[in-house]
C-alpha cells in the first residue's frame, strides 16, 4: 500500500507517542521534502525521524502542478498532494480542511489523524480512541470540535460523554 503524509499527522502522532501506528497500519510512509523539513525543524522530531527508516523522503517531479496548488496551500501540503498523485497513493494523510478539499478534487483518498486512530482501533493496535483523542487535544493541542469528538467515539463504539 502506498501512503503519503503531510506534516500534521506525523507531528501529532510523535507528540502523543503513537508514531508507530503509521508503521503498523501502512508499512512505509512517503513524505515530500518540504514535509520532512517542516518535521525536522524541531530537533526532537528530527532525531525520531532519523531512526525511522520506514518514513521515506521523496522529491516531487511535477513542478507545474505544485506551483498551481502552492498558490492556495502551504508548500508541505501542496507537495504532499502532488507526491500522492505522482505515486498513485492509496491514502493521503492530511488534516487541514482546505487541503483535504483540494486533494479530493484530484481524486485522492484522504485520511486524517482521527481516521488513523479509528483504523488502529479496528485492527487492535490501540485499545481505545478516546484516550488518544484526549492526548491529541491536551498534549498536541489538536483541535477537535466537541461534536466531532462524540461522532468519532460513536463510530469507535465507545460510550460518549455525558
Amino acid at each position: 500500500m502506498i501512503v503519503v503524509s503531510d506534516t500534521s499527522p506525523i507531528s501529532n502522532l510523535i507528540q502523543i507517542g503513537k508514531l508507530d501506528l503509521l508503521k503498523q497500519l501502512y508499512g512505509n510512509v512517503f513524505v515530500p521534502k518540504n514535509v520532512y523539513e517542516e518535521l525536522a525543524f524541531l530537533d526532537f522530531q528530527e532525531e525520531i525521524l532519523k531512526k525511522e527508516s520506514w518514513i521515506i523522503v521523496k522529491e516531487i517531479t511535477n513542478q507545474i502542478l505544485f506551483n498551481d496548488i502552492a498558490r492556495i496551500l502551504d508548500f508541505g501540503e501542496a507537495q504532499a498532494i502532488v507526491l500522492a498523485i505522482e505515486l498513485k497513493a492509496e491514502i493521503l494523510l492530511l488534516d487541514e480542511q482546505l487541503g483535504r478539499k483540494i486533494a479530493e478534487e484530484y481524486g485522492l483518498k484522504i485520511r486524517g489523524i482521527l481516521g488513523v486512530l479509528l483504523e488502529a482501533k479496528s485492527k487492535g493496535f490501540i485499545e481505545n480512541v478516546r484516550s488518544n483523542m484526549e492526548l491529541l487535544r491536551d498534549v498536541a493541542k489538536f483541535r477537535i470540535h466537541p461534536t466531532l469528538f462524540q461522532a468519532i467515539l460513536n463510530t469507535a463504539g465507545e460510550l460518549p460523554d455525558g
